[in-house]
This record gives C-alpha cells, sequence and structure tokens, in this order.
C-alpha cells in the first residue's frame, strides 16, 4: 500500500519542510522507496535542503510544471533526483511561480477543444500516468504554505496530510481552528482529506503545557506521539550541509540530544505508516543507517 501525504500547514515558519526532508530520510532509513515532491516556488525550500537545486532558474530545464501542463520536454523519471540515503527528489523550479496561470492557460486550451482539464487534478494524473504508485512505497509532498493550486494539486494527488504545528500562542490558535481549516480544504479541492497526524513540532521544552493537551485531546485527528523539540544548531547545519540531520549527525560530533531527536523522526515516520496499516519496526532500519541511530 503505497503511503503519501502532504506536509501542509496554514501558518509559515512552523518547520514543515526540514519536518520533510527529515521524515523522507526516515521512511528511507527504513527501507521504503520514497519520493519526495519539492512544490514550494521560493528558494531554500527542500530542494535546495538537499542540494538539487542547480536548474531551478534554467528556462530550458524540464520540470514538474511543463508535465502538468502537459507540455514536457522529456520523460517524467528524468525529473527524479537522487539525494542522500537514496531518498528521490522532484525538484522546485521556478516555473512554480507561475503554476496558477500556467495552468488555467492549460484548461482554457483544453477547453477551447473541448476537452477537459481539471486544475486541481493535474500532479495525481501526472503521477498516475508515471506510474509512481507502484514504483514507491512513501511519496512526500511539500508544497508553500500559502493557498493556491500548489497545495490543491498537492493535496488531491496525496489525499492525506500531515500538519506540523508549533506550539506557540499562534499556534493554539490555529489547533483550535483546525477542523474548520481541514474542512474549508476539503471543500476547496473537492477531495476527502485524511489527516495522518498533527505533529506537535518545534517544542521549546519537553513537556507541553496542559491547555495544549487539552486541546490535542478534543481533536477528532490523530495526533503524533512524537514531540520534535527545537533543535536550531542540527537543523540549520544540516541546512547549510545540503544534507539531511541524520547526515549531519553522523558527520559531525554532536550532542547525544540530537540524536534522541533523530529517533523522534524515526518514531513519526513509524507511527505515519501504521495509520496506512504498515508496521514498521527499529529492525527495518537498514545496517548501514544503524550508526547514526539504532
Amino acid at each position: 500500500m503505497l503511503i503519501s501525504y502532504t506536509l501542509w500547514s496554514e501558518a509559515g515558519g512552523v518547520g514543515k519542510t526540514a519536518l520533510a526532508v527529515n521524515l523522507a530520510a526516515a521512511h528511507r532509513r527504513h527501507g521504503q522507496r520514497t519520493l519526495l515532491i519539492d512544490l514550494d516556488p521560493q528558494n531554500g525550500g527542500a530542494s535546495h535542503h538537499l542540494g538539487v537545486d542547480e536548474k531551478r532558474s534554467d528556462p530550458e530545464a524540464d520540470n514538474l510544471v511543463r508535465h502538468l501542463i502537459d507540455r514536457p520536454k522529456g520523460e517524467f523519471d528524468d525529473l527524479v533526483r537522487e539525494a542522500t540515503h537514496s531518498i528521490h527528489v522532484i525538484p522546485s523550479h521556478n516555473m512554480l511561480d507561475s503554476l496558477e496561470t500556467n495552468l488555467q492557460r492549460a484548461q482554457e486550451m483544453e477547453q477551447d477543444m473541448g476537452g477537459r482539464f481539471v486544475k486541481e487534478l493535474q500532479l495525481q494524473n501526472v503521477l498516475r500516468d508515471a506510474g509512481v504508485p507502484e514504483k514507491y512505497d512513501v511519496v512526500i509532498i511539500d508544497p508553500p504554505a500559502t493557498g493556491g493550486q500548489h497545495v490543491y494539486n498537492a493535496v488531491s494527488a496525496t489525499g492525506n496530510i500531515v500538519i506540523p504545528l508549533e506550539l506557540s500562542p499562534k499556534g493554539e490558535q490555529s489547533l483550535y481552528g483546525l477542523e474548520d481549516t481541514v474542512s474549508n480544504l476539503e471543500a476547496e479541492t473537492g477531495t476527502e482529506i485524511g489527516v495522518v497526524a498533527v505533529v506537535p513540532n518545534k517544542v521549546r521544552r519537553t513537556r507541553v503545557g496542559d491547555k495544549y493537551q487539552q486541546a490535542f485531546a478534543e481533536l477528532s485527528y490523530p495526533v503524533a506521539p512524537t514531540k520534535i523539540p527545537i533543535r536550531g544548531a542540527m537543523l540549520n547545519g544540516a541546512w547549510d550541509a545540503q544534507t539531511t540531520a541524520y547526515e549531519f549527525v553522523m558527520n559531525n560530533k554532536r550532542p547525544d540530544r540530537e540524536r534522541d531527536t533523530l529517533e523522534q523522526f524515526d518514531t513519526l515516520a513509524r507511527f505515519i505508516a501504521k495509520q496506512f496499516d504498515i508496521d514498521l519496526t527499529k529492525d527495518d532500519i537498514s545496517a548501514e543507517e544503524t550508526g547514526v541511530v539504532a
């Protein structure tokens, strides 16, 4: 069964991209063939994080947007780059800046010819036609925090979301309005969305305040058993090195608390897999990966 989900949050600055990159690594560490799709048009997204963004400003380069509007320059498989941990990545490209406009033009052209073109379903169609569900065990999509066709295509393609939530006054407000927000997204996409996990992220203290515990208890969505702490030095170091937190810790002498955080990523990946009725254990972590966290 394919595990597919979009990392989604209405708010920026919640650590969404770092979580997407390190969850991709965690799934791959457990032996799962993993594809990470970067739909964020901004510089400095998952593609940069993993060092596969060198063609993002090349106007002649084939890229995912060309495939979404049925104007590819090559095969879909040629878009895929291999990063550390053998994570497969479809990089971002500057054409994503004009995704809305390009999809609208493609829709108008197709309709003028008597065809049918649903903007929100283009990524779903492209991934299906490329055989992605058969080639991979896990597909993770990282769109921008803003709404629009980036998010609509991501959610329509995966049907599921993982929601990182910062435990702050702003995050508390988002938490109490979360179910309404998801309902609105379902209405906008015409898709029934499965919330795979709400993830307390960038936690400043190990103990979560009572007010958050109460809000989590009232949610109808599964809340991850992990609370990802703030690890600025580790995550910024991985960012600068254009790699995952796992490889950064492995290649540098880092404190034990950072290894503990990596275990939280592993635990979260297993929890997400369980929502798809797939059981992963520590024993599934490949031998070459156990040097970081067993």
